[in-house]
C-alpha cells in the first residue's frame, strides 16, 4: 500500500492535525490521483464536528479533489498518465443493488462517500482530498475541460454540481425568473451557473455587501432580506427560489415570494428542523423540494458546461496548515467565495 500523507480531524473538538496513513492498493479498474488541490466545503466542517452525528475519526475531509493522474489500472479505458481529473462527493454508487443507476445514484441505497464512509468492502476507511494521493473506480473520476484550471474549477465537484442540479432539473432557463438564496460558496456558483443558461437571477442575501459581485456574476437584482421591505416588494415574483444558507431562516417568508406553481429548493441543510405552515404551500399550489449534489454523469455534464461557458469559482487559495483558521472564516463568512487548498504546501 502507498502511504500518503494529509490532514485529519481526530475528535470532534481537536483542530484538524497532519496525518499519514495507507492508500488502498489498486486495483485494476482504479485511477490514481496526485491530488494538487481540494476545496473546502462548509461540509467538511459538519463532518469533521460531528454536527451531523455520523462522524467516524480519523476523518480526512475533502470531496472537491482535483489533481492529475499518475498511474491507472490495466482495465482502464477512460483516462491516462497526465489527465487533469476531479473526485467528487462520492466514489462508489448501487452498492448492493443489482445494477448502478447513472441518473439517480446519488439518492439511492449503497452510495461510499469519499471521505467518512467506507468502501464496497464494507471495512476500509475512505479518505478524502485534504491528503496528497487518492486512489478512485474509474467510472467515478470526473475529466476536467482543457479551459478549467484545476484550482479554481475545484469546488465545481461540489459547489458546482450541487447548484447545477437543481437548476438543470427545474429548467431554469430564458423566462424565468430564480432567485437564489445567499451569496457564499454555493450561492454565487448558482448566479453564474443560473445566468449562463438563460434565467433571470436575483440574488436575496442578508445585506447589500456582496451586491458588487452578484451583479457582476450575473444577477440582474439583489436585494437584502434583512429590510422587511423586500418580501412585500418581491411577494409572488419568483418561478424557482433555490435556498443556499445552512443556518435557520424563515421558509415561510421565502415562499411568499414563489409564483403559483413555483418551487423553492434547499440545498443548505440546517441543523435544526424548521417549521413550515401547510398554507404556505397550498396558497399558489407551490412547492419545497430538496436537492443533493448530482450523478457522476450529472457532474461530468456540469463540468462540460462550464467549460463551454469559462465558468469557475472565485476562490481564495490557502495553504493546508491554514484549514483550522479556513474552518473558522467560513463560519464568519470571511471568503469570497470558496477556500482552496493547495496541497503542494503539504510538503
Amino acid at each position: 500500500m502507498a502511504i500518503a500523507k494529509g490532514y485529519a480531524a481526530t475528535d470532534a473538538s481537536k483542530p484538524l492535525t497532519p496525518f499519514t496513513f495507507e492508500r488502498r492498493e489498486p486495483n485494476d479498474d482504479d485511477v490514481v490521483i496526485a491530488v494538487q488541490y481540494c476545496g473546502l466545503c462548509h461540509s467538511d466542517i459538519h463532518q469533521a464536528r460531528n454536527e451531523w452525528g455520523n462522524s467516524k475519526y480519523p476523518m480526512v475531509p475533502g470531496h472537491e479533489v482535483a489533481g492529475v493522474v499518475s498511474a491507472i489500472g490495466s482495465k482502464v479505458t477512460k483516462f491516462k498518465i497526465g489527465d487533469h481529473v476531479g473526485v467528487g462527493c462520492f466514489v462508489n454508487s448501487c452498492v448492493g443493488l443489482p445494477e448502478r443507476n447513472v441518473d439517480i445514484e446519488q439518492y439511492l441505497p449503497g452510495i461510499v462517500q469519499t471521505y467518512n464512509d467506507v468502501e464496497a468492502d464494507g471495512t476500509t476507511p475512505t479518505y478524502g482530498g485534504y491528503s496528497d494521493s487518492i486512489v478512485v473506480k474509474e467510472g467515478y473520476v470526473l475529466s476536467f475541460p482543457e479551459n478549467i484550471p484545476l484550482d479554481s474549477g475545484a469546488p465545481l465537484l461540489c459547489a458546482g454540481i450541487t447548484l447545477y442540479s437543481p437548476l438543470a432539473h427545474w429548467k431554469a432557463g430564458p423566462g424565468k425568473k430564480v432567485a437564489i438564496v445567499g451569496m457564499g460558496g454555493l450561492g454565487h456558483m448558482g448566479v453564474k451557473i443560473g445566468a449562463a443558461m438563460g434565467a433571470d437571477i436575483t440574488v436575496l442575501s442578508q445585506s447589500l455587501s456582496k451586491k458588487e459581485d452578484g451583479l457582476r456574476l450575473g444577477a440582474k437584482d439583489y436585494y437584502a432580506t434583512s429590510d422587511a421591505e423586500t418580501f412585500k416588494k418581491l411577494a409572488g415574483t419568483f418561478d424557482l427560489i433555490i435556498c443556499t444558507v445552512g443556518v435557520a431562516i424563515d421558509w415561510n417568508a421565502y415562499l411568499g415570494l414563489l409564483k403559483v406553481d413555483g418551487t423553492m429548493v434547499l440545498v443548505g441543510a440546517p441543523e435544526h428542523p424548521a417549521p413550515v405552515h401547510a398554507f404556505s404551500v397550498i396558497a399558489g399550489r407551490k412547492a419545497l423540494a430538496g436537492s443533493g449534489i448530482g450523478s457522476i454523469k450529472e457532474t461530468q455534464e456540469m463540468l462540460d458546461f462550464c467549460g463551454k461557458h469559462n465558468i469557475v469559482s472565485d476562490i481564495e487559495m490557502i495553504n493546508m496548515q491554514d484549514i483550522n483558521e479556513a474552518y473558522e472564516r467560513v463560519l464568519k463568512s470571511d471568503v469570497r467565495y470558496r477556500f482552496v487548498i493547495d496541497i503542494a504546501s503539504l510538503a
